[in-house]
């Protein structure tokens, strides 16, 4: 069974990508542990996109959709704000793309 790839593509204005960062910062660990969970990262656009791509590699499609389900709900909850406020989101819009790894290498020794 191949991996899969979930790639996060969020919209996120100049003003508003340290909120984004320190949020994503904030939530260390909170996907770590999730059955079937192979890796993470937040990527910042160096030039010409105002977009970042969170990357996560998963064991399989059913453990994305199992973690989805289940303790996602708590690691995107958004923290509560100064006077119980919810804070307003860093991005201002989201689309999710799916792959399955065909080939994967790794480095050299």
């Amino acid at each position: 069974m191949a991996s899969v790839v979930k790639i996060n593509v969020l919209t996120v204005p100049a003003e508003q990508r340290e909120v984004l960062e320190k949020r994503f910062a904030a939530r260390a660990e909170a996907v770590e542990s999730a059955d079937g969970f192979e890796g993470f990262e937040l990527l910042r656009p160096l030039e010409g996109t105002d977009q970042y791509l969170v990357y996560t590699k998963w064991r399989s499609e059913s453990d994305f959709e199992a973690w989805m389900a289940g303790s996602m709900r708590g690691a995107h909850a958004p923290a509560q704000g100064e006077g119980g406020e919810r804070p307003k989101p860093a991005a201002t819009g989201s689309t999710l793309w799916s792959f399955e790894v065909v080939q994967s290498v790794p480095p050299k020794s």
